[in-house]
């Protein structure tokens, strides 16, 4: 029988595209683990890299196990569900009830959202005509600007959309790098003396009661308001619930470690392994990745802007950098928020105030995603 080298032998199947692939893959490993940059995130995602790009694997291929995860997880939305029961779970929603002020932060910063998605309808479907975007891949490219991996899963896959995979990989990949993206913008649109604002830890508690009938409303809100949004906040809020009701403590560890880690590990993998050389490499998806750092860009300057307007009605008695929190990106966008509160000045403790922001800025994101669901259809 005669059978070629380059049918077994993988790296006889190496080609520049590949080796890119692959280069970026132990980049973001290398960042996860070197610089300790969201490895959670950054270290599952390089791995799928490296794994969907080895010649001849068959991991990709119909019935191999990315194909498999990609079409159980990705192309029914399990997979971003499951993430936010778990999120809701981690969340307190204290700091934003002690700060109710803090939802006009967390909604500012979702301008990325709708500002990208006009910027890509205008290079497809719009004046431009330079893309092929469509009124539903313009939506779906605009939600990564929410910051959330799960909403922009969910939005590109309820609309089908051409582009799911790039979209996917640039909301995950900006995630990770938040606390490279957003402190130079931070830095840029804020003076010294805004940075050197310090802000009262303590509040009023709020009561446990309060705790568990939030979410339920929340709920009942938004969904009777943006049905469409119903799947996604209604896992946050129930991973809530457990949270705070205090009768089902083994639930909520177990929506918080056990569920969060094993969907987290296939979701980053399958996201990886969606990211293959031949369809990956094209210019939509440069384009598309550039307009995520668009939407990110956009976010963070509009939270942060938003803040500053705060910092002059408030009698500068709100930092304008807790602003950069509301881009939804839970908990990073929270911890960079404090750390360049600590650069500025060793005394300025941040982290509450911009976690308030930055639990706004998740149902802000999810209100979003509704939103885009319920209103492009019937523009389409």
């Amino acid at each position: 029988m005669d059978i070629a080298a380059g049918e077994f032998l993988g790296f006889l199947n190496l080609n520049w595209q590949i080796v890119i692939m692959l280069a970026i893959g132990g980049f973001l490993i290398y960042l996860g683990t070197a610089k300790n940059v969201e490895p959670v995130i950054l270290i599952p995602i390089g791995s799928g890299i490296l794994l969907a790009n080895i010649p001849l694997s068959g991991l990709v291929d119909e019935g191999g196990l990315f194909a498999v995860l990609r079409e159980a997880g990705i192309k029914t939305a399990l997979f971003p569900l499951l993430i936010f029961i778990g999120i809701g779970a981690m969340i307190d929603f204290g700091p934003f009830l002690e700060r109710p002020y803090t939802i006009l932060l967390g909604a500012a910063a979702q301008f990325g959202i709708f500002g990208t998605f006009f910027l890509a309808y205008l290079l497809g479907d719009g004046w431009l005509q330079i893309m092929n975007f469509s009124l539903k891949d313009a939506a779906s490219i605009g939600i990564i600007g929410s910051a959330d991996g799960p909403t922009s899963i969910y939005v590109s896959t309820m609309f089908e959309s051409k582009y799911a995979a790039a979209i996917v990989v640039a909301a995950y990949s900006y995630m990770a790098l938040v606390p490279i993206i957003q402190p130079p913008i931070m830095k840029w649109l804020t003076t010294k003396a805004e940075r050197l604002v310090e802000m009262p830890i303590k509040t009023d508690a709020v009561s446990q009661r309060t705790k568990i009938i939030f979410p339920i409303v929340t709920i009942l809100i938004v969904g009777l308001i943006a049905p469409k949004a119903t799947p996604l906040i209604g896992c946050l809020m129930f991973g809530n619930v457990i949270r705070e009701c205090g009768v089902v403590e083994r639930l909520s560890l177990t929506a918080q470690n056990e569920l969060a880690n094993i969907v987290t590990i296939m979701l980053g993998l399958t996201v990886g392994g969606m990211m293959v050389a031949s369809q990956f490499l094209k210019l939509e998806t440069i384009i598309i990745f550039v307009m995520g750092i668009i939407a990110f860009a956009l976010d963070t300057a509009a939270g942060v802007i938003f803040g500053k307007i705060m910092y002059i009605l408030s009698g500068r008695k709100i930092n304008p950098l807790i602003g950069a929190a509301g881009i939804s990106a839970f908990p990073m966008s929270a911890r960079v928020v404090q750390k360049e509160g600590l650069k500025a000045n060793p005394q300025n403790h941040l982290l509450m105030h911009a976690a308030g922001v930055n639990t706004a800025g998740q149902i802000a994101s999810v209100v979003a995603g509704g939103a885009m669901l319920m209103l492009v259809p019937i523009f389409s």
